[in-house]
């Protein structure tokens, strides 16, 4: 974090987990403390790893970080949100990095727009430089740049979080899926940005490639999410019905 008697403007949360990303971790969190904008805490939860992430985490005294027993991302997500002290917040996977004007271009919006709640942007997706030339040919990004909802690109009012909910817990992938879709649900006033506000690593570790005999819980996601939106609609009947 950055010397309090300097700040302006509202604070924001960059909440950040890891599991067993020692090679990447650091990279990802001073993308964090180099932010343009200087108003703002890092908050780090480690999931249990047993890589050495977490003595790579502590090598940062400027960043707020706890260790927790393996309880999936959900889970550390929300520690992680329990610690936040911020206006706004932010999340960065351990293996991904913002550039350095994210928050400033993000912020800038939510200034000119007081009524929006969360903003969106772009990823670029980038190889990571510690693959061999074979290894990268695999995952190498079919575009430059996409329109995304990632929690990385996301930067959220605190209060519109709050009014989503926390992160399902429990969920080996899809985590960011279902929040996405109960924030739908939830009818908050976004904007999607033409910036890219998240550099996004492939490698062979991936949580996406580490998990793919679980990607059928995205189909239990987004079944989950229409079933809520179908009970929705019928509740007007209902009432009427009454």
């Amino acid at each position: 974090m950055k010397d309090e008697d300097s700040r302006e403007g509202p604070l924001v949360s960059v909440l950040m987990t890891v599991y067993n990303n020692a090679p990447y971790i650091c990279e990802a969190i001073r993308s964090a403390l180099g932010q343009t904008y200087p108003h703002l805490e890092v908050v780090v939860v480690d999931d249990g790893s047993d890589d050495g992430s977490w003595d790579e985490v502590c090598k940062f005294p400027e960043v707020r970080a706890r260790k927790q027993d393996r309880g999936g991302i959900g889970a550390a997500r929300n520690l992680a949100v329990s610690m936040a002290q911020g206006d706004f917040f932010t999340f960065l996977d351990a293996d991904d990095r913002f550039p350095p004007d994210k928050l400033e271009i993000q912020l800038r919006a939510f200034a000119a727009e007081p009524e929006l709640e969360v903003t969106y942007g772009y990823v670029r997706e980038f190889v990571s430089p510690d693959l061999t030339a074979e290894e990268a040919a695999r995952i190498r990004p079919a575009v430059d740049r996409n329109e995304s909802h990632l929690s990385g690109v996301m930067l959220i009012r605190r209060a519109a979080f709050e009014r989503v909910g926390p992160w399902t817990v429990g969920l080996k992938v899809g985590t960011g899926v279902d929040w996405y879709a109960r924030s739908q649900e939830a009818g908050l006033r976004t904007s999607v940005l033409p910036d890219v506000l998240l550099e996004r690593r492939l490698h062979l570790s991936n949580n996406g490639l580490r998990q793919a005999d679980n990607r059928i819980q995205y189909a239990a996601i987004l079944k989950a999410a229409l079933d809520r939106r179908r009970a929705a609609t019928a509740q007007p009947d209902r009432l009427l019905q009454d």
